[in-house]
């Protein structure tokens, strides 16, 4: 028996020990692939950030100036051991990370500027990859495909990277090949999330971040599919032919409203890393280029029409009727909260009018410090309102990190801009559900008024913002001069 004992152990030495030589020798095979690493380093991960709010914050008066101070040094420890684990797990992690650090004035400043990183941090899949995943897709080699494939990638991203080539025929094209591994860890990375998600709401029940798991759910398998992807670019390219752009930050802002209000197709993935400039080849004009579109939210009627009438109200003030809008989009008796998160400016402001002053780094500073202490309402908001809306928000604040990337933050005349899409949408809207002559023609009378009223009012604005009538006053003063 002794001998039979040890003619195992010696066998079971042997395979450990080739098995160990194989792993160490294949550079291709990496231990964080392993779903036992995966799930071990996530559970760990969460363990320790638990930890540390259950027991850092509890000794400390919940609200003085010591609990803030404390508070903040947490969320700056957890968003960087969260942003490790999301570096270190890939793939779908690194794709969920994304997207809680595009939520400005939603999460605390701490997560969202640590988690900014990631979309700098993609990993790289090797050229051994590269061709494997080609071969198995296309069931072809890269040289029966391109007649040139350039081995370093002009961009990585979470799910995929890109490489440059030129097809037999003379063409140059972005080649988007998707990382090999992302596919088959999605579903059980979702899965894992779901668990870890649900055990955190058990210890902080104020903690409802389930919308984030169930976006990721839905969202991931579209982005994983290229098909899919092909087909939104091909119609959104159709929807935006009309456009033609010289300044990016005004123009990218009425570009989503197109999307957003008219279409109810929209582009959901706008960071800085899909929006290019480009110089157009033919004319030169200055033109704006969106990338990866995996990720489109197709808007319901009613959703869309809801939406439209409730930025109307918020530009024009009508606060009854913010009210109701925000209701009938699930926001319920927050939405006070609901507005600030739309608009991302304060009561206050969106009381007087967010298209009469611009954002102040005063109430900047106030939204970010709000948005830490109203977490719990803010999750519950989110669980409670349409999954079209979260899409939506992720946008909104994309788009926000672009125009404060660029110093634009939202002016008056962005707000006009989204104004004239909401008439034009609700107009179109009307003479659809309407058969009689007189009517339509009534509707298009109205919105054109509606659209004159604008250009008056972005008019007056601009004149304000000229101070003409100060500089008119300094030449009287040139001209005549005061006796001495």
């Amino acid at each position: 028996m002794a001998r039979k004992a040890l003619k195992l152990a010696s066998w079971t030495s042997m395979a450990l020990a080739a098995s160990g030589i194989y792993f160490y020798s294949n550079k291709y095979l990496d231990p964080n692939d392993f779903g036992a690493v995966r799930v071990g380093r996530a559970v760990a991960t969460t363990a320790v950030i638990s930890y540390d709010y259950l027991t850092s914050l509890k000794s400390v008066p919940y609200g003085s100036e010591e609990y803030l101070q404390l508070r903040s040094k947490v969320h700056l420890r957890s968003a960087r051991r969260l942003c490790e684990l999301c570096c270190a797990n890939r793939g779908t992690f690194i794709k969920v990370g994304q997207h809680l650090g595009a939520l400005d004035y939603l999460l605390p400043e701490e997560y969202t500027s640590t988690l900014k990183v990631l979309h700098s941090q993609a990993p790289q899949s090797s050229m051994q990859e590269i061709r494997q995943v080609i071969r198995e897709d296309l069931g072809k080699e890269i040289h029966d495909l391109f007649q040139s494939f350039d081995d370093t990638p002009l961009g990585t991203a979470s799910l995929a990277q890109v490489h440059k080539a030129v097809l037999h025929d003379g063409r140059t094209v972005a080649v988007k090949v998707q990382h090999p591994k992302v596919r088959a860890q999605s579903s059980k990375d979702i899965l894992l999330m779901e668990v870890l998600v649900l055990a955190v709401k058990q210890l902080f029940p104020e903690f409802e971040f389930m919308w984030l798991v169930d976006e990721a759910k839905k969202n991931l398998p579209l982005e994983l599919d290229f098909l899919n992807e092909g087909r939104n670019a091909e119609k959104v390219s159709q929807m935006l032919r009309h456009f033609d752009f010289l300044k990016i930050s005004r123009h990218l802002g009425k570009m989503y409203s197109e999307m957003i209000f008219v279409n109810g197709f929209v582009h959901c993935d706008p960071h800085p890393g899909n929006v290019l400039v480009r110089k157009h080849p033919g004319t030169g004009k200055a033109e704006i280029v969106l990338l990866d579109h995996g990720l489109y939210q197709m808007l319901t009627e009613e959703f869309r029409l809801n939406y439209c009438h409730l930025w109307q109200s918020l530009i024009w003030t009508d606060m009854k009727r913010v009210k109701e809008y925000s209701q009938r989009l699930g926001a319920g008796d927050l939405y006070p909260l609901f507005a600030c998160m739309l608009t991302a400016r304060s009561w206050d402001s969106v009381n007087r009018g967010i298209s009469q002053a611009p954002v102040t780094a005063t109430e900047d500073l106030e939204i970010r410090n709000n948005a830490a202490n109203y977490l719990p309402q803010i999750s519950h908001l989110l669980n409670h309102v349409p999954r079209q809306m979260l899409l939506i928000l992720k946008t909104n604040d994309l788009l926000r990190g672009i125009e404060a990337a660029l110093g634009t933050r939202a002016s008056a005349s962005s707000f006009l801009n989204m104004s004239r899409c909401c008439i034009r949408a609700l107009a179109e809207h009307k003479k659809k559900n309407t058969c009689s002559f007189f009517r339509r023609t009534q509707i298009s009378f109205s919105e054109a008024f509606n659209l004159w009223q604008i250009n008056l009012h972005e008019l007056i604005l601009r004149v304000k913002g000229l101070k003409l009538a100060d500089r008119v006053l300094a030449l009287i003063c040139w001209l005549f001069p005061a006796p001495l």
